[in-house]
């Protein structure tokens, strides 16, 4: 795929979405570490039903520590793998408090270090608590990207480093954005709407739907 479509896939996609926000309710770094870390194999849905009430009664690292595995298990048990969440996110909150003075680190390094924090979640963080221009490839994008052409790639990092290396600049800090939505409600994995996708005309998927 050309440059010249590539802008242009943009383009349209940020015309159609608009001011594509994430989709999980947070209000500053802190929450928006949690609820990423709680939405893996989760709906953002689901998540922000839990941490309406988790925020409001535990708005820090310390005073989520200090609630305990058991109560915050008891606030989440609703989403997939909570126990294992509620566990590293436990361990999450100690680590912010005795090495970053409760606030959360804005290095990719630092941000795996933490546990329930891989690749895609410390992209996400870095990139809407921080504004760095990373790409976080989530199933969604991942299939956005390779089904359109993209960037296509046997892996998610190889698909990670090809949308990165071929997104041009101006885009780059909504790439994820736009592509995650698109994902999510056009580009599905089953019943993808092309009739009404926006980038019909740029996509080179063999199996379109009209």
């Amino acid at each position: 795929m050309d440059a010249k479509t590539i802008n242009r896939i943009y383009k349209k996609l940020s015309e159609s979405i608009g001011n594509a926000n994430s989709e999980l309710h947070f209000k500053n770094n802190f929450e928006l570490l949690i609820s990423v870390i709680l939405s893996a194999q989760a709906t953002d849905k689901s998540v922000n039903k839990a941490t309406g009430k988790l925020f409001e009664l535990y708005p820090t690292p310390q005073k989520l520590l200090d609630c305990g595995e058991v109560s915050l298990l008891s606030l989440i048990k609703t989403i997939g793998l909570a126990p294992t969440k509620a566990k590293n996110i436990i361990r999450t909150c100690k680590i912010l408090i005795d090495e970053f003075d409760g606030e959360v680190p804005g290095t990719r390094k630092s941000l795996e270090k933490l546990p329930g924090v891989g690749r895609k979640t410390a992209s996400v963080v870095l990139n809407e608590g921080f504004g760095e221009p990373t790409i976080a490839v989530d199933t969604h994008v991942y299939r956005v990207a390779c089904r359109t052409g993209l960037a296509p790639g046997k892996t998610v990092l190889e698909t990670e480093s090809r949308l990165i290396e071929v997104t041009p600049k101006k885009w780059k800090k909504m790439a994820h954005s736009y592509l995650i939505l698109h994902g999510r409600y056009v580009c599905k994995a089953k019943n993808y709407s092309c009739g009404s996708c926006v980038i019909s005309k740029e996509c080179e998927y063999s199996e379109k739907s009209f």
